[in-house]
């Protein structure tokens, strides 16, 4: 920020006028420029635990298995196979369960 240096300068006994109003003043103007949030449009974008959503339908797309992939026999999520890290008879297991 560039500085004039030519402005004339506050004083001492200048700077004790400024009122406690006029402080409280500036202050609450500095705190006025935050922004108002409606609390109802933020709630619109929740979901209460139990909420009955039999009306709603997803659109998921849901891809087969890759060739690169493999189900966990535990926790039968679809993994890469870097992931694997046992085999034993057919049965996979990824990493997390196997730890």
């Amino acid at each position: 920020m560039a500085t004039d240096y030519d402005a004339p300068r506050k004083t001492d006994d200048d700077l004790s006028e400024d009122s406690l109003e006029e402080l409280k003043a500036r202050r609450a103007d500095k705190s006025s420029s935050s922004v108002d949030v409606d609390e109802t449009d933020q709630a619109e974008g929740f979901e209460l635990p139990g909420a009955d959503l039999s009306g709603e339908e997803l659109s998921v797309r849901v891809l087969p298995r890759q060739a690169d992939e493999f189900t966990c026999s535990q926790c039968f999520l679809v993994h890469h196979r870097s992931q694997l890290a046992k085999e034993a008879g057919g049965l996979m297991v990824c990493r997390d369960c196997a730890a």
